[in-house]
């Protein structure tokens, strides 16, 4: 075989190596969300794709076993059962009631195993309504008129 064919072949691996491996990382990092309600009208490949599905943790569920940490999410009056089984710590906010997003797939026992949780507790950073001494939007501190010019 002559050097230029034999560098044609290996250069055609090579270029198929490279898309095989950017197709795969494409199809494998592509996760869509659902709500909590949507779920129960997948069917088929789309409920065994990746996919991201918000709610709120429901007051009590949080167990941590071995391995995982088991909890429910709520939406509408629809749960959802989730195993974390992700590496990283839980956040400080992940707590019953605090909206929560994990990502990961379903199972076939209808339970949701999450590799990534997000939590946010909204409450904990929102000034409560008419707080005293808080300016309200459009006034400054001392509690006069921010939009007036003053002419």
């Amino acid at each position: 075989m002559k050097v230029r064919s034999k560098f044609l072949v290996g250069s055609a691996i090579i270029v198929t190596t490279l898309v095989c491996l950017a197709y795969v990382g494409y199809t494998q990092s592509k996760t869509y969300y659902h709500t909590i309600t949507e779920l129960s009208t997948l069917q088929g490949a789309s409920l065994r794709q990746r996919m991201r599905v918000s709610g709120n943790v429901k007051n009590g569920t949080i167990s941590h076993v071995p391995g995982s940490v088991d909890f429910v999410l709520t939406e509408q009056g629809k749960d959802l059962r989730v195993s974390y089984v992700g590496r990283d710590p839980l956040p400080d906010t992940f707590k019953d009631g605090a909206q929560a997003l994990v990502e990961g797939k379903m199972m076939p026992d209808d339970r949701f195993e999450a590799e990534q949780v997000q939590a946010k507790c909204a409450s904990k950073y929102e000034a409560a309504p008419g707080t005293p001494g808080s300016p309200q939007p459009g006034q400054t501190s001392n509690g006069a008129d921010a939009r007036s010019s003053g002419s």
